[in-house]
């Protein structure tokens, strides 16, 4: 006999999660929101992956800030508390780690003469959704340490670069610049 496990639990069927400490809270928590869009931003990055199986290393970067995108979930479903022992966190070598990815892409770039417009590639259009959406994780998170309410430090700073992450990325995957879309000031007047 085959058991299934449902998908539905109907516990937050009044508008209430808990988080990972168990903690009920509202779906429409600003700390709901934030780990809710790390996880649209990880299903960007899934869809930016689609396209990119023709370079495996920029591929298998991708999927590793896919996995540690979950990790920075976890990280904000988890109020930071005195004295946590193993509470999975961020942590620095996480954040240098995509600073080294950041410069090593971007020095492979040409400069910037002008602001770009979101596209060129599949990968690179679907890399710039996710960079504005872990743009509004970052905007909901820095309102949710305004409210009060305790962020890990590593956290904070792991957002913050993986907006920059994904915009290199995102000119990566346009190669290298070649197929990027400019911005023309005031031309459709």
């Amino acid at each position: 006999m085959v058991t299934l496990n449902k998908i539905y639990t109907r516990t937050g069927d009044g508008g209430a999660t808990r988080l990972a400490t168990g903690e009920q809270v509202s779906k429409a928590s600003l700390r709901v929101e934030a780990y809710g869009a790390v996880d649209e931003a990880n299903a960007c990055l899934g869809l930016a992956r689609l396209h990119t199986a023709a370079d495996p290393d920029f591929d298998a970067m991708l999927a590793r800030v896919q996995n540690e995108l979950f990790d920075l979930g976890a990280d904000l479903a988890t109020p930071p508390r005195e004295g946590e022992t193993n509470t999975l966190r961020m942590i620095d070598s996480q954040i240098e780690r995509l600073e080294r990815e950041i410069d090593a892409m971007n020095a492979e770039l040409p400069p910037l003469a002008s602001f770009i417009l979101p596209g060129g590639t599949a990968a690179a259009a679907a890399l710039h959704l996710a960079r504005t959406v872990a743009r509004r994780a970052e905007r909901v998170a820095v309102a949710l340490v305004e409210a009060g309410e305790p962020v890990s430090p590593a956290a904070m700073k792991y957002l913050n670069r993986l907006s920059d992450f994904l915009f290199v990325a995102a000119r990566h995957a346009n190669d290298r610049g070649a197929r990027e879309v400019f911005w023309k000031s005031g031309a459709t007047r």
